[in-house]
């Protein structure tokens, strides 16, 4: 061998150091004072993602009972959730549009608007809701309906009036 790396040992085996303190003859349990507490082990988490609850939540026993009962099971509770049957109460969106438009303005907003809450509430399933609110669309277009007609009886005399003076 010319490697220099490689050089032959020469001499006896009890030339040969001593082996380290790790030797494979000696077992790898650690020391008592280090060891865990005896009982049942805990899961360590570090950092990780925390292990899922059970799908049954414990809860504790009714008043009185002891405490080698175990904890009772409940199953976890189903919702149902049913679609909205839409109502059908009329909302007189026609009507109020053309109060609003025709006859009196500001009586006929206020039925557009109560007019526009009863088809929310129709779409809903709001029943009461939608009663009240299309009941309060009718009176107020009927209303609005009612100053218009008013409002144009007084202007027609006044116009009479005013050209038969002339």
């Amino acid at each position: 061998m010319s490697n220099p790396n490689y050089e032959k040992v020469q001499g006896t085996a009890s030339d040969v150091p001593n082996p380290p303190p790790y030797s494979e003859k000696q077992d790898y349990r650690e020391p008592t004072p280090l060891q865990p507490p005896h009982g049942p082990a805990t899961p360590m988490n570090y950092g990780g993602v925390p292990p899922m609850p059970p799908p049954y939540q414990p809860y504790p026993g009714p008043p009185g009972a002891g405490p080698n009962q175990g904890p009772i099971l409940q199953p976890p509770q189903a919702v149902f959730i049913t679609p909205v049957q839409p109502t059908n109460e009329p909302d007189y969106l026609g009507y109020s549009i053309f109060t609003m438009f025709c006859c009196c303005l500001p009586l006929g907003i206020a039925a557009l608007v109560y007019s526009i809450q009863t088809r929310e509430a129709n779409h809903n399933g709001n029943l009461a809701a939608a009663q009240q609110n299309s009941r309060m669309a009718r009176i107020l277009a009927h209303t609005a309906l009612g100053v218009g007609i008013c409002i144009t009886i007084i202007y027609s005399i006044y116009i009479g009036i005013v050209l038969s003076a002339r």
